[in-house]
C-alpha cells in the first residue's frame, strides 16, 4: 500500500561562519573567529569555508585578511594599523595591523534623572566617600582609554551591598569588559584577566604575611602606570602586550588584617563603609534589584556617561582616608620600632647587610627576629618602612654583593644621594 507522507525536502542550511569572520593572526599561523576571539587551525578553516576565489581558504585569509599583532585597546578600532604595542607602549610601524580584541559596551537608552535609588544606596553604603566612587565610575564609562591611576578597595561588613553598589557600572562598560578574580589568582602565571575595564578582586583576606606583600608588588604595576604596557600570558597563547588600562577594584570584609598599604601608598584608595546588614529594613534588597530589572541598569548607565567630572584628576595621588591609615598603621608590626632604635643606635648609616643589623642587634629584642630564618623575606619590606631600599649590584645577575665571602642584600637610607648610595654599598 502506497503511503502517502510526502518526503521532507532538505532546506540548505545557511552558513554559519563566513570569510568576513576571520583574520589570519600571523604569529602563530592561526586564524582568528572575529565573533568569539578564538583561534582556528587552518584544517577547520579549509572545512569551514572551503575554496575562496580558486584558493583554500586558509592560504586566501593569509595573503587577504592578515594581522600581524593582537591587543586589546579600548578607543581604538578593532583594526588598529600602522601601530604595534610593546613593552614601552605604542610603535608606530607603516603596513602594520594589530587586531584589537575590545568591544565596546552595548547600553540601550535610558534616563539619568532616575539614577536615584542607586545613587542613594551608594551614598548610604559610602556616606564619606560616595562622590570619589561615583567619579571613579564615571571615569571608567566616559573615558576607558584612559588609564585610572589608583585602585579602588571598596570595604565594609558583609551583605551591605557591595555587590548591588558595582551592577551598574558592569552593565554600564559591558559584562565582557569586566573581570572578577581572587586574590591568589593575582600572582599566578596567566594573566588574562588583565583585558579588563574594571578588575574586580574579590574577597581579599588575611594573606599571610608574605603573601600580603607579594599581592601589593603585583598590583604596583596594575594600579599605576608606568608601565605604558602590560604583559598578557594565556594558556595556548604566545604571549603579547596590551595598554596598560585596567583598573582594579578591590572588595572586602577585613580592614586590618587584609591589605599591606605602605605609609607613603599612592596607588589606593580606601573605603570603608560604617554600615550594617541590620539597618536595612525588610524588601530594600527587592525594590533596588527590581528597579535594576525594570531599566534603572540603564537609567544609571546615562548618568555614569553624562556625568560631569572634568574637575576629576585621574592622575592625582588619590586622597588618604582613614580607613587608610587603619590598613597602614595595623602592618606596622611590633619589631618595627624595635627595628627603627637599633638603625638609630647604629647613627643611620647609608647602608646596611642582614648581617650587619644582626650583629649590632644582639643583646636587644629584635636580635631574635632578625636571626629567624622565616622572616627573612619580610625584612625587606620592614625596612622600607624604615627609611631603607634595596640596591641592587649592576655587576652581578642575582643584584647580590659579595661581603666576607658571602653574597647579601644591601639596603640603603633613601635620604642618601644616589651616588653615595652606590659608594656605601661598594665599600662594603
Amino acid at each position: 500500500m502506497a503511503s502517502n507522507v510526502r518526503p521532507l525536502r532538505r532546506q540548505p542550511l545557511p552558513s554559519a561562519v563566513v570569510a568576513t569572520d576571520f583574520y589570519a593572526y600571523l604569529p602563530t599561523h592561526r586564524y582568528l573567529f572575529v565573533p568569539t576571539r578564538q583561534l582556528w587551525p587552518g584544517a577547520s578553516i579549509n572545512v569551514a569555508l572551503g575554496q575562496i576565489a580558486g584558493m583554500s581558504a586558509a592560504p586566501w585569509l593569509d595573503a587577504n585578511r592578515p594581522v600581524h599583532q593582537m591587543s586589546w585597546s579600548p578607543g581604538d578600532p578593532e583594526l588598529i594599523r600602522d601601530r604595534l604595542v610593546a613593552e614601552g607602549g605604542w610603535i608606530e610601524k607603516a603596513g602594520a595591523c594589530c587586531f584589537n580584541q575590545y568591544r565596546p559596551p552595548i547600553v540601550k537608552e535610558g534616563n539619568p534623572a532616575n539614577a536615584t535609588p542607586w545613587l542613594d544606596h551608594v551614598a548610604k553604603v559610602y556616606p564619606d566617600d560616595h562622590g570619589h566612587i561615583i567619579n571613579c565610575f564615571a571615569h571608567r564609562v566616559q573615558r576607558p582609554q584612559e588609564k585610572l591611576n589608583h585602585a579602588l578597595v571598596l570595604g565594609g561588613a558583609p551583605r551591605v551591598g557591595k555587590d548591588s553598589l558595582i551592577a551598574p557600572l558592569r552593565h554600564a562598560v559591558g559584562a565582557w569588559n569586566c573581570q572578577e578574580i581572587s586574590p591568589s589568582e593575582l600572582t599566578g602565571r596567566f594573566n588574562g584577566y588583565r583585558k579588563a575595564v574594571v578588575l574586580r578582586i574579590s574577597e581579599a583576606r588575611d594573606l599571610g604575611e608574605v603573601n600580603r606583600f607579594a599581592f601589593y608588588e603585583a598590583m604596583k604595576v596594575m594600579a599605576a602606570s608606568p608601565p605604558e604596557a602590560l604583559r598578557v600570558d594565556e594558556k595556548h597563547l604566545a604571549e603579547y602586550y596590551i595598554p596598560n588600562l585596567v583598573w582594579p577594584l578591590i572588595t572586602t570584609n577585613y580592614k586590618t588584617d587584609a591589605l599591606y598599604l605602605p605609609p607613603d601608598d599612592r596607588r589606593h584608595y580606601v573605603a570603608w563603609s560604617p554600615a550594617k546588614e541590620s539597618e536595612f529594613e525588610d524588601g530594600y534588597w527587592n525594590r533596588l534589584w527590581r528597579f535594576y530589572d525594570e531599566g534603572g541598569l540603564d537609567d544609571c548607565a546615562a548618568y555614569l556617561l553624562d556625568l560631569d567630572i572634568s574637575e576629576f584628576d585621574a592622575k592625582a595621588p588619590p586622597p588618604k582616608t582613614p580607613a587608610f591609615y587603619a590598613i597602614v598603621n595595623a602592618q606596622r608590626g611590633v619589631e618595627e620600632p624595635e627595628l627603627e632604635d637599633l638603625l638609630d643606635q647604629m647613627a643611620r648609616p647609608i647602608a646596611v647587610t642582614l648581617e650587619t643589623l644582626i650583629r649590632h642587634a644582639s643583646g636587644t629584642e629584635i636580635f631574635e627576629w632578625l636571626k629567624d630564618r622565616k622572616n627573612r623575606r619580610i625584612v625587606g619590606h620592614r625596612l622600607e618602612r624604615c627609611g631603607y631600599e634595596r640596591i641592587d649590584n649592576d655587576l652581578s645577575k642575582d643584584g647580590l654583593f659579595v661581603i666576607g665571602g658571602k653574597r647579601q642584600t644591601v639596603y640603603v637610607n633613601m635620604l642618601a644621594p644616589p651616588g653615595d648610595r652606590w659608594r656605601a654599598a661598594r665599600d662594603l
